[in-house]
C-alpha cells in the first residue's frame, strides 16, 4: 500500500516507536523489504539515493518496480517510496515520477538558500499529497559521494527550516553515514532533546543507523526520533553471505551459478537484519 510517509511518522511518533527506511539498490532488496514488512506487519520507507535511482534505470523504473512488488506480494502494510538525501533538481523528478516522500538535502547550501529551497520543493510536494523531509547540519561519512564531518546541527536553524510546513527532520547530532570509526562519540542526546523542543514535536529523523548500538536507538526514539535510515549493514550482510556461497564452491554445484540461487542467500541475510531492526525499533505489528 504506497502512500506518504507524514501519517505512519505521526503515528510513530505518538505511540514511542521508530519506522525504519530501509534503502534499496536492486529488485532482491526492494523484495526482502517488502516481503519482510508483510510478515512482520510493519510500516517501512523504501529509501532510495539518486545514485541508487540511476543504477535501476531512474526514477519511473523504480516505482514502477516498487508498484508491481507491492501488488504482487499483496502488501497491506504502509509502503512509502523515499528520495533519500536530494538534490534540488531530483526532488522534483522524483516526485513528478511518483515518489510519495522525498528528502531535500539543503544542508550544502548557505542557511538562506536551503530555507528557501526547502519552502518550493514542500509548496510542489503537499500540493499532491507527498510528504517532506529536510536536513540541517550535514550528517557524517559519505552519501553519494557527499562527505559531511558529523556536525551538530543549530537549534535555531533547525526551528526556521521546520516551520516550512515539513513532515520530518533531519539534524546532524554526531551519526555517520557507512561504518562508524572506533573513536566515534556517540550521538548527542542534548542536542537531539533541543532539536525537538525547538521543532515543536516534529517527528526527528536518524540518519546512519549501522553501527549505532541499541541502546542509543531507544534512547533516540524516546526523545521525538521516528525514523531511522539502515543502510550499510544490509550490504555487508549481503555481501558476506554471498561470499560465503562462492568460497564455499556452491556456485560450481549443479546451477549454483544461477542467479537465483546465487543471490538467495545475501537475500535472506538482509530479511535477517530488516527483522532484528524493527525489533529495536518497536514497529512490528504496528502497521
Amino acid at each position: 500500500m504506497l502512500v506518504s510517509a507524514r501519517d505512519m511518522l505521526i503515528k510513530a511518533h505518538k505511540e514511542g516507536y521508530g519506522v525504519a527506511q530501509i534503502n534499496i539498490n536492486n529488485l532482491e532488496w526492494t523484495k526482502a523489504v517488502l516481503t519482510t514488512v508483510q510478515e512482520l506487519q510493519s510500516p517501512v520507507i523504501l529509501g532510495v539515493s539518486e545514485g541508487a535511482a540511476k543504477y535501476m534505470g531512474g526514477y519511473k523504473t523504480v516505482v514502477a518496480m516498487v508498484k508491481a512488488l507491492d501488488e504482487f506480494y499483496g502488501v497491506t502494510v504502509p509502503v512509502a517510496i523515499h528520495l533519500d538525501h536530494g538534490s534540488y533538481e531530483g526532488s522534483f523528478k522524483a516526485l513528478e515520477a511518483g515518489f510519495t516522500s522525498i528528502m531535500f538535502d539543503g544542508s550544502h547550501y548557505p542557511f538562506e538558500e536551503n530555507l528557501a529551497k526547502t519552502k518550493e520543493v514542500v509548496a510542489a510536494c503537499h500540493a499532491k499529497g507527498v510528504s517532506v523531509e529536510a536536513e540541517v547540519g550535514s550528517i557524517g561519512g559519505e552519501e553519494d559521494g557527499v562527505i559531511g564531518m558529523g556536525e551538530i546541527a543549530d537549534p535555531v536553524e533547525c526551528k526556521t527550516i521546520a516551520e516550512t510546513g515539513v513532515d520530518m527532520f533531519a539534524a546532524g547530532i554526531g551519526n555517520i553515514h557507512g561504518k562508524y570509526p572506533a573513536n566515534w562519540q556517540g550521538l548527542n542526546f542534548e542536542t537531539l532533546k533541543e532539536v525537538q523542543d525547538v521543532t515543536n514535536g516534529i517527528p526527528l529523523v536518524l540518519h546512519g543507523g549501522t553501527g549505532i548500538p541499541a541502546e542509543q536507538v531507544k534512547k533516540a526514539i524516546s526523545l521525538g526520533v521516528s525514523k531511522i535510515n539502515v543502510n550499510t549493514e544490509l550490504q555487508l550482510v549481503f555481501a558476506a553471505a554471498t561470499r560465503k556461497y562462492i568460497e564455499e564452491g556452491k556456485d560450481n554445484q549443479g546451477k549454483g551459478y544461477d542467479p537465483r540461487k546465487l543471490l538467495a542467500p545475501g537475500y535472506q541475510a538482509m530479511k535477517d537484519i530488516i527483522k532484528e531492526k524493527f525489533e529495536i525499533f518497536g514497529s512490528i505489528n504496528k502497521a
